[in-house]
């Protein structure tokens, strides 16, 4: 699918089929997020795949209720360990919430090139997930998503729905247009 194509058309995809996702097909995924770039290439993240029908559940709960999430073969909880290094002033720790958000761009960018519906979540209980699957002190969920085929995959349209880009940019300085 071409590049641009797949950009128009990623959208968050809230009902699944019960197909399962080819191994091939979730490791080209996975890879996608493996690459992406990083401040200073520190690469702070992991990925716990989940695919108990049981565990999806409980994470769904997690996620304030939402149900839909349990519904795909898979859920990715994306997690970011702050190495404390701070590459830009200000953003300081939250730098590696920036990273680990790029890492799961891609990973979203390429569910959708394979035919994969991802729905971003972030409304979540982060202790609580932690708590559940263990994950390290120093760690913390960045967001999660379900992957999986979407029951209705002409959901996957352009949208209508953003702001035109005139009223997004400005040229030199702000609101300069």
């Amino acid at each position: 699918m071409e590049f641009y194509q797949v950009i128009k058309t990623r959208r968050s995809i809230r009902k699944y089929t019960s197909k399962e996702i080819d191994e091939d097909v979730l490791k080209r995924v996975l890879d996608a997020a493996r690459i992406a770039p990083s401040g200073s290439n520190r690469q702070p993240w992991k990925f716990i795949i989940v695919r108990n029908i049981e565990r999806k559940k409980t994470l769904a709960k997690l996620c304030h209720n939402q149900s839909f999430i349990a519904q795909a073969p898979v859920v990715i909880v994306a997690c970011g360990k702050n190495i404390h290094y701070n590459r830009g002033e200000w953003m300081g720790d939250y730098s590696v919430i920036v990273d680990v958000a790029i890492a799961v761009d891609h990973l979203t960018l390429a569910a959708r090139a394979e035919g994969l519906g991802t729905c971003w979540i972030g409304s979540f209980d982060n202790a609580e997930i932690k708590k559940y699957l263990e994950i390290p002190e120093d760690v913390n969920v960045v967001a999660l998503t379900p992957l999986g085929y979407p029951e209705d995959p002409s959901e996957f349209t352009e949208t209508s729905d953003r702001l035109p880009l005139d009223q997004v940019i400005f040229f030199e300085k702000w609101g300069k247009r």
